[in-house]
């Protein structure tokens, strides 16, 4: 996926959430219906994560210096934990107490003034505009990880991207149109029935959705963070760029962890004639690491060590 897809995806996902955020708080004012006061810091969260994300992009963007001699690269997979953060604090568990509040409220005998107002109509018609904004949204995302995804479903794609931007934007926008639903749902059913605790029910199953949605992708963002290998199919490329190249005998073993999306460091063991010139030895490791990035662009900073190959029977028979 290319920076300029990721951009476009969450300057989209970010221009939907702003207006949206403004025109649900706007409807929470005028009814005081909980589930758009839950969707308003929904949206709003989500704006705020979307300048996470822009802020993390920039910071990776940083040259290796002498503190961080290969680079800031990780610093997306940072951002993207963070927006992880807040959409579990501000927005999951912000929905849970004010659902909490509502039911406290309605079981006190309070009455929810959403029923009574004569602006009943309004939260129904935000809603459904946001779900037009946020599904062009998510049409956005999926149209710009189409290539990218190739064969893999929504899901498989985010457990595997390297690259966090659009993974996070699809997870939101997928949380955004589930939340919006649950919304309809609890405002609708107090509207039809006069039943206040349905309203409250919409807020707590926005919560839950957020906080699972949250945990997700916290926790690919952790692996990440941690350092993860390069994909099966990369590993591979690299696997037989290297037993390709002319005086490498085999490749006795190889690490891969990627320093950022787009950079891949490689440590590997490779097997030579012992009888070479270490000038020839030398020539071989230029000609595997030129070999290597030919196979794959995004392989960095590589270490190769030339070893030989020894006769483990003949040592044991000895």
């Amino acid at each position: 996926m290319s920076a300029e897809g990721s951009r476009r995806a969450i300057l989209a996902a970010a221009c939907a959430n702003l207006g949206i955020a403004a025109t649900k708080f706007v409807a929470w004012g005028l009814t005081g219906a909980s589930s758009m006061l839950a969707e308003a810091i929904h949206s709003t969260a989500d704006t705020g994560n979307q300048l996470l994300l822009v802020i993390g992009g920039r910071a990776a963007k940083r040259q290796a210096d002498e503190s961080h001699p290969f680079g800031y690269g990780r610093a997306r997979y940072l951002a993207a934990f963070m927006v992880a953060i807040v959409m579990f604090s501000l927005g999951g568990l912000f929905a849970l107490y004010e659902c909490y509040q509502k039911i406290v409220a309605v079981r006190a005998g309070e009455h929810d003034e959403l029923s009574d107002s004569t602006w009943w109509w309004v939260p129904l018609v935000v809603i459904l505009i946001s779900l037009i904004a946020e599904s062009l949204s998510l049409r956005t995302a999926l149209q710009e990880t189409h290539k990218a995804r190739a064969h893999l479903s929504v899901i498989q794609f985010i457990r595997q991207s390297k690259a966090p931007e659009l993974p996070v934007v699809m997870l939101e926008d997928c949380a955004a149109v589930l939340g919006l639903i649950f919304a309809l749902l609890g405002i609708g059913l107090t509207l039809l029935t006069g039943n206040d605790i349905f309203d409250a029910l919409g807020s707590g199953f926005i919560g839950v959705l957020l906080v699972v949605v949250a945990i997700v992708l916290a926790r690919e963002m952790l692996s990440l963070l941690e350092g993860e290998s390069a994909s099966p199919e990369n590993q591979q490329a690299i696997r037989d760029a290297l037993t390709g190249t002319d005086g490498v005998a085999q490749v006795i073993h190889m690490r891969t962890v990627h320093l950022g999306p787009e950079t891949i460091l490689l440590a590997a063991k490779i097997a030579v004639d012992p009888d070479e010139s270490a000038g020839e030895v030398a020539r071989i490791i230029d000609a595997a690491e030129q070999r290597v990035r030919s196979a794959v662009p995004t392989v960095g900073p590589s270490f190769l060590e030339p070893d030989v190959l020894r006769d483990t029977t003949a040592e044991k028979e000895n």
